[in-house]
């Protein structure tokens, strides 16, 4: 769920006592990006660090949170760039103070960058970086149960475009994103009218997957990856489904559309690197354009919780399925071709 945008301070003095030696704390500044835990810079006498709230209701228990620094341990270990938590004095790596869990991380410098900033050699780099993380999670996380993933019920979103549409009309004041919003609803009730032949049936697991691969989540010094980050949603996905969807976000332009070319060297590198099919990546590819044609959790943060952060992403976002649909063949073909 969404959280307010007071960003209370952390308790710092009581973590770093936990550490051996991790010099005295100078300032704690929260770092801006990021939807749904909090971060923080963390500088001391002896340098700094990454100090990271976990908040996010489905990921921020105990067990979770050692699953996922325990993956990233070991991923560090086979040369995939991430940044371990650091253990504390105890060898602990979680830091559960009044009823909340902490993870200090050393400090990466890098800078985002997306995909209008990456070349097509970096569109191919980034593409081989995905296929190792998902090769690499095959070797050290635990064999999962197969077990099926649903498409969305066109249905259920006919249902939730109407109670959207009352939302988006009843806002006061309403501004110019309210309008878009409208239009966009209306438009997506069409192509989901013109479309619902075309639901995709049940997908089974592929493999164990980051859960959430995107420029904040990918750190560069230069053109190289430095660090991938934020493993909260590390967990068991149709793997090629990860690889439509983080280029999706990637590559997507403001006006809606995708960078073909620099998709197509994208996927190319990721089928070779994960050992991938061009069948699998075409059917992923159905199973996200499905999953984009009806998904409106933009607008539901709005309207139904009150939580504007995401509202920047809406237009490209909105626009591209309307573009995907359009151009639904060469999207395939550039994934699969």
């Amino acid at each position: 769920m969404p959280r307010s945008s007071a960003t209370p301070v952390p308790p710092v003095s009581a973590l770093l006592r936990r550490y051996d030696d991790p010099g005295e704390p100078l300032s704690c500044v929260p770092v801006t990006q990021g939807l749904l835990n909090r971060g923080y810079r963390l500088s001391t006498t002896h340098g700094a660090y990454f100090l990271k709230q976990h908040l996010d209701a489905p990921t921020a228990d105990r067990a979770t949170i050692v699953r996922q620094h325990r993956a990233t341990q070991r991923l560090h270990a086979l040369g995939v760039p991430v940044a371990p938590p650091l253990p504390d004095a105890e060898g602990e790596t979680v830091a559960e103070i009044d009823g909340r869990c902490y993870a200090l991380h050393p400090w990466v410098d890098g800078r985002h960058r997306a995909g209008a900033q990456l070349s097509e050699a970096g569109s191919r780099r980034l593409g081989a970086l995905l296929g190792l993380v998902h090769t690499c999670l095959e070797q050290v996380m635990e064999p999962h149960g197969d077990h099926r993933h649903h498409s969305a019920d066109p249905e259920d979103t006919f249902r939730l475009i109407d109670r959207l549409l009352v939302l988006a009309r009843a806002r006061r004041p309403r501004d110019a994103f309210d309008e878009l919003a409208e239009h966009r609803l209306l438009e997506r009730r069409r192509l989901l009218a013109d479309h619902a032949h075309r639901r995709p049936p049940p997908a089974s697991a592929g493999g164990w997957v980051h859960g959430d691969f995107h420029p904040l989540n990918l750190l560069y010094r230069g053109a190289e990856p430095a660090a991938i980050i934020d493993w909260d949603r590390l967990g068991v996905q149709p793997r090629a489904e990860e690889a439509v969807r983080a280029a999706a976000i990637f590559f997507v332009q403001p006006a809606g559309g995708l960078e073909l070319e620099k998709v197509r060297a994208y996927a190319r590198a990721y089928r070779r690197a994960a050992g991938a099919d061009p069948a699998e990546l075409a059917a992923a590819v159905h199973r996200v354009w499905w999953e984009r044609l009806n998904d409106f959790w933009i607008l539901r943060w709005r309207y139904q919780l009150h939580d504007s952060r995401a509202d920047p992403q809406f237009p490209a976002a909105s626009a591209l399925a309307v573009w995907w649909t359009r151009e639904y063949e060469a999207v395939r073909d550039a994934f699969a071709g």
